[in-house]
């Protein structure tokens, strides 16, 4: 097993590996395509209980740990669901949390800004998708002498390995969702997941659903010159 964190390390650098370097023409090709190929992605609540191979999730997982993380500690669990008694058991206490976040636990202004999503206390896809992929942070790391040593940085890095494992799986041609219940400690019960480690979100993967439909306000998007500053 590959230890991510040895106490009394030093800094053993090894010439950058993979090095690349395209002409400004074919960086601006590269860049334009994988632009107009990630527009393509959207988020739905419909999806197909057709399966998808478990190569094609491992491959994304994998994707996702070459994700940057703090002091390279990759603070990441994926803990992988296919099992319809499990994805049943997620959905019935998501929906829990649901029927009391809308009940009275959201601010108005909140339940304001979901209603053009369409969103509401039913979640069939946690139940319809093939494949749930429960992230988890690990807030602190354990040693095989279960001593503990701190990570650094843990939601902005899960949160970056997140958006590589979005984009790795809809590489693969596959539609996903994220889903938060909150409060969220009841996946740590149904995934066996230790206490060391806080559930993030819920990734649902799989093809979308014939009759799937998208929110028309998800279309609008920020402008370049509205989301980004050049100095």
């Amino acid at each position: 097993m590959s230890r991510v964190f040895t106490p009394g390390e030093v800094f053993d650098p090894i010439p950058l590996p993979d090095q690349r370097r395209f002409p400004d023409s074919e960086m601006i090709g590269r860049s334009q395509a994988f632009y107009d190929d990630v527009k393509k992605r959207h988020t739905t609540r419909e999806f197909s209980s057709d399966p998808v191979p478990v190569e094609v999730v491992e491959n994304c997982l994998k994707a996702a740990g070459t994700a940057p993380s703090g002091a390279n500690h990759q603070p990441w669990h994926f803990c992988v669901v296919s099992d319809p008694a499990i994805k049943k058991q997620i959905r019935e206490a998501a929906e829990e949390e649901e029927r009391a976040f809308y009940g009275g636990k959201a601010a108005e202004e909140w339940l304001a800004a979901l209603a053009p999503l369409g969103t509401d206390t039913e979640k069939p896809f946690l139940e319809h998708a093939p494949w749930l992929i429960v992230v988890f942070a690990e807030r602190y790391g354990r040693l095989d002498d279960e001593q503990t040593y701190k990570n650094y940085y843990v939601n902005e890095s899960v949160g970056i390995a997140t958006g590589f494992l979005i984009n790795a799986l809809h590489n693969s041609g596959l539609a996903t969702l994220t889903h938060t219940p909150n409060p969220m400690k009841f996946l740590n019960t149904v995934c066996k997941r230790p206490d060391n480690e806080k559930a993030f979100l819920i990734l649902v993967a799989g093809h979308p659903a014939e009759d799937a439909v998208i929110p028309s306000k998800s279309q609008i998007k920020k402008s370049l010159s509205e989301m980004a500053t050049f100095l």
